[in-house]
């Protein structure tokens, strides 16, 4: 009998298996420069079409801006009865703390020419939602000629290298017998990127550490038939690995979700600007990808709750903590988190690290509604010697919320200033004095951060402006 059981799970396997269709058609490849442009396997543009099919192809889209537009046979559908929702997965060749995260755009056929010229829609993975997020990011990339550093600037006023190695020896800007298509002085490429978290302090190893979901060449791959999807709502490695997408996830340029029966076309674009020391740049790599089977009546836990990665060290006794609540992906902006730590010495007030002394500690966001959804983040935090610790309990800004004005109480003769989230300086009052009102008509909605300097101490608040 366990036999005849056996067998029966392998032939479902298999069939799921064959369901499953693969890309069949690249419409455009444009790389970005880096070390595996214009070398094979990885960066020419016959490399394109070795992610026809299956799952073992190798492509780089270079650095930030490069990208990817292919398509299936079929349409993939939007099919609630997908394991976990998820219509398809992505597979790129990750390792360990060194994801190199592409966003993704999808698009339907709606006008039935089978050509990719319709709006793009984004896949808005979690750090979408975080403000260092940029939509409309742009960066330049100028030719440097031969084998050498390829310097950049962004359209924040940046400017930086992709660096080369000795390993990889070719020019890595996009050469014109491959790409014409690209201007051989200067491009600019554009799209949206996302802040990620790399760490630089131990040169050895650059990490990049894994996010928590929506985006490609970010997961680990598994062991498991392709079509079975991971959960992308845990950090476990499941089923097949590699990354999975829902077309519910799909925003509007506005940031509004939209509903899509399904797509035809898929882009996956490099997200991040960074470089990971002797492993390279940042650069997304695609292998294949595979829209996922139907498994009907099953039912899984789709919550999660994602804490915006922080600085290796906290040098200040208070800092900033964003967290969000997903369901199913897609964020739950009415959900209340509420916050906890391991030690007796630094404790979360409206949403604040508040830290009596310098140590190591476990940061932990909890859902007010279940705690037992939660997410947990490791800190440092290391405060300069001879500062002293503020007694933060005094302080009151109010009314927080704010609407139209807001006033802080006891603080005497004080350097006031009011930064956005992105750290952009909004109000700067000096000799401030208790219940002095700040006038905040002129901000938008949203979360600022209120800077409080004295010849004493420095103290970073929080305020809600309606």
């Amino acid at each position: 009998m366990k036999k005849r059981i056996y067998i029966s799970i392998v032939l479902l396997l298999i069939i799921m298996q064959l369901q499953g269709q693969y890309i069949s058609r690249v419409y455009k490849y444009m790389p970005a420069p880096g070390q595996h442009i214009n070398a094979l396997p990885w960066g020419l543009p016959s490399s394109a079409n070795s992610i026809i099919g299956g799952i073992e192809g190798s492509l780089s889209l270079g650095a930030f801006g490069g990208y990817v537009v292919f398509g299936f046979e079929d349409a993939v559908v939007n099919d609630p009865d997908n394991p976990y929702g998820i219509d398809f997965t992505i597979f790129g060749n990750p390792i360990t703390d060194a994801s190199e995260p592409g966003v993704v755009y999808v698009m339907a056929d709606t006008n039935a020419n089978g050509l990719p010229d319709e709006t793009w829609y984004l896949l808005a993975g979690s750090d979408y939602w975080f403000s260092t997020s940029v939509a409309d990011y742009g960066v330049t990339y100028s030719n440097p000629g031969g084998h050498a550093d390829v310097p950049w600037t962004d359209n924040l006023g940046n400017s930086g290298f992709i660096y080369a190695n000795a390993i990889h020896e070719q020019a890595y800007y996009p050469g014109a017998d491959s790409f014409p298509n690209i201007n051989p002085v200067q491009y600019m490429m554009s799209g949206s990127m996302i802040e990620g978290a790399i760490d630089s302090s131990s040169p050895a190893f650059v990490r990049s550490p894994q996010r928590a979901f929506g985006y490609a060449d970010n997961r680990l791959r598994g062991g498991q038939i392709h079509t079975l999807p991971d959960n992308p709502y845990t950090s476990e490695l499941e089923a097949s690995g590699g990354d999975a997408f829902d077309i519910s996830w799909a925003v509007d340029s506005l940031g509004n979700y939209v509903e899509l029966d399904s797509i035809h076309f898929i882009k996956v674009q490099t997200g991040m600007m960074g470089d990971l020391g002797w492993l390279g740049e940042i650069s997304t790599e695609i292998t294949g990808a595979v829209d996922v089977t139907p498994e009907p009546g099953t039912n899984y836990d789709l919550d999660m709750v994602v804490i915006k990665d922080l600085p290796v060290i906290i040098d200040t006794s208070s800092y900033p903590l964003v967290g969000f609540a997903f369901h199913a992906g897609r964020i739950q902006p009415e959900a209340e988190l509420y916050w906890e730590t391991n030690v007796s010495w630094a404790q979360v007030e409206d949403g604040l690290l508040i830290s009596e002394k310098s140590g190591e500690l476990e940061i932990t966001a909890k859902l007010l509604s279940d705690p037992e959804i939660n997410a947990t983040i490791t800190a440092r935090v290391e405060l300069p010697s001879g500062i002293p610790v503020f007694p933060h309990s005094r302080i009151l800004i109010m009314p927080n919320p704010s609407n139209t004005f807001f006033k802080v109480s006891g603080l005497d003769d004080a350097f006031l200033q009011v930064y956005s989230l992105s750290g952009e300086l909004l109000i700067s009052t000096d000799h401030y004095g208790d219940g002095q009102i700040i006038n905040t008509e002129a901000l938008r909605p949203g979360l600022y951060l209120v800077k409080i300097t004295t010849k004493e101490y420095t103290r970073t608040l929080k305020l809600i402006q309606q």
